[in-house]
């Protein structure tokens, strides 16, 4: 604590360099398990008049050496958490004083810089989560938190983040990033950078919309694919065939394409869901022995009658080919799936997937 000479000193020099200083040597040795009842009570006696300091400097040196001392008098710390910046920042990311309520309402009537602090906490609860991005100033805020891996995300801030901040390129990137994203949210991103690189092939190169279009298509529908690993199966997969659905996204080459990757899981699901059928009624049809089975279910989805071919001979394939184990062999096994596709349609010469899509989608036209 502060000896008599520090007390001298400061009555005979009370400038600000002096007080800031006696500030930090104050904070910095407020320990109350080392501290009588009176120290104590002196003390926070001290940093309440401290707090009120018209020098910016005294309270920032407050601010500095109390942030994480949990032992903080509330009012104390919610002063310095509502001042200006310098002093504020250092409180709002640290302090373990400040409730879930303090910092909510600080959120609601602070800037950018403030909630930024708040977004960098250790620990941020849903409730303060939600708050900052219903209120935040900048998609800066939002990118602090959502690259925060103790931000209490649920799908339901993921997703509003999404619509207020899906254009921002930094959003996005730390929204990928994050662990055990859920894939239906994973597929909104996949689409929010979807249509940013559609008005880029617009405005910066020389497009036509319908080049443009195709070639975000392919893109999106690549990356839709690899958003599950194959054989997944159960809940996530339904919800990403309905998601897809509900946004038109749903197209019959993304269907073929994930079936020609061998992902019959997902094939599974978006003929369910197509169909109107439960899921385990559509793979006792689709693995029926006979032929009918999947034709009866195919025909209630209202894909295309011209690609129904492609689709028996993909699943066929599928059934009976397995991966080889070996470095990229799923593009491997995709090869022979496509190659065996293409034989339904003589007039094609295609080496690719994306060339059979676009082929195929002409035809079902």
């Amino acid at each position: 604590m502060l000896t008599e000479a520090d007390v001298q000193r400061l009555m005979a020099s009370p400038s600000s360099d002096v007080r800031a200083e006696t500030a930090q040597k104050l904070a910095a040795a407020f320990d109350v398990n080392k501290l009588s009842a009176k120290e104590r009570e002196l003390a926070e006696a001290i940093f309440r008049v401290m707090m009120k300091d018209v020098e910016v400097m005294v309270r920032e040196a407050l601010a500095r050496n109390l942030k994480e001392n949990p032992d903080l008098p509330k009012d104390v710390a919610l002063s310095l958490a509502k001042d200006v910046e310098s002093v504020a920042l250092p409180m709002l990311q640290f302090s373990t004083v400040l409730s879930d309520a303090d910092l909510i309402e600080i959120v609601r009537v602070s800037g950018a810089d403030k909630q930024v602090a708040i977004a960098k906490r250790v620990q941020v609860s849903t409730a303060v989560a939600e708050a900052l991005v219903d209120h935040g100033r900048t998609p800066q805020v939002v990118a602090a938190l959502v690259s925060n891996p103790g931000a209490k995300l649920n799908e339901s801030i993921i997703n509003k983040a999404i619509e207020k901040h899906g254009t921002d390129v930094t959003v996005r990137n730390t929204l990928a990033h994050r662990p055990d994203l859920p894939v239906t949210i994973a597929e909104r991103l996949v689409a929010a950078v979807s249509e940013s690189l559609r008005d880029y092939l617009l405005t910066k190169r020389e497009l036509s919309p319908d080049q443009a279009a195709d070639l975000v298509l392919q893109a999106r529908e690549r990356a839709t694919v690899a958003l599950l690993p194959p054989g997944s199966k159960g809940a996530d997969v339904i919800d990403l065939v309905k998601q897809l659905k509900d946004h038109q996204r749903l197209t019959a080459s993304l269907i073929l394409r994930a079936l020609c990757m061998g992902d019959l899981g997902f094939f599974e699901a978006s003929l369910a869901v197509l169909s109107n059928t439960t899921i385990v009624n559509a793979r006792a049809l689709i693995h029926d022995e006979g032929k009918l089975g999947l034709q009866s279910l195919y025909a209630r989805t209202q894909l295309p009658t011209a690609l129904y071919p492609a689709f028996r001979t993909a699943l066929d394939m599928v059934r009976s080919t397995e991966y080889d184990g070996g470095e990229k062999d799923r593009e491997r096994f995709a090869s022979k799936v496509i190659e065996r596709v293409l034989t339904q349609y003589e007039d094609m010469d295609a080496e690719n997937l994306e060339y059979l899509l676009k082929k195929l989608r002409q035809l079902a036209a």
